[in-house]
């Protein structure tokens, strides 16, 4: 079984702000897949198949900087690991429709990224980075990442959700080198 792990914050309020791009992917993926989700304990839960096998997608309904623990949770009930995780997350050191798929890596200073590598103990988990810059940043990176995307942004945001849903279904179906030559270069 392989789980594919959107990141973002629970609650309306936080629905279409760019630090739930994780979740934006993770809910394309259920719709394309036809996949019914439920919450159980702390975690949105769907069964799919995804890339001909067995996929979990999961929502951690804690916070970003406590996401670890659902992952965790989830992961333990059902004898997976580290290694059988994609994670989808959101990337304000990328461009807003630039998606990057790395095998392993730091936290970068994404707080659930953090938490998932703190509590599960390693760097190898392979994520899917969407790209939610738009020009500099500002100061406030907190209040920046909590807001909603802008409307002219919508569009390309909508489009960097699907391919971020593609290169996660290339993971699964043909591993992370694959899906790092066929969408690290691309960007809408």
């Amino acid at each position: 079984m392989r789980y594919v792990v959107g990141l973002g914050n629970p609650g309306e309020r936080y629905r279409r702000t760019r630090h739930n791009a994780g979740f934006m992917a993770v809910d394309e993926l259920a719709g394309r897949a036809r996949a019914a989700g439920r919450v159980r304990d702390d975690a949105w839960v769907a069964e799919a198949a995804l890339g001909g096998a067995p996929a979990l997608l999961v929502k951690p309904l804690a916070f970003m900087n406590a996401s670890g623990g659902p992952v965790a949770r989830v992961l333990a009930e059902h004898g997976g690991s580290a290694a059988d995780l994609v994670v989808l997350v959101d990337d304000v050191a990328l461009d807003l429709g630039t998606i990057r798929v790395r095998e392993r890596g730091g936290h970068g200073g994404h707080n659930g990224l953090r938490s998932l590598v703190e509590t599960l103990g390693t760097e190898e988990i392979v994520r899917v980075r969407i790209g939610v810059r738009r020009g500099e940043l500002p100061e406030d990176l907190a209040g920046y990442v909590l807001a909603d995307f802008l409307p002219e942004e919508v569009l390309v945001v909508q489009e960097a959700v699907g391919l971020a849903a593609d290169a996660a279904e290339c993971v699964l179906e043909e591993g992370p080198a694959a899906a790092m030559n066929r969408f690290n270069a691309r960007r809408l």
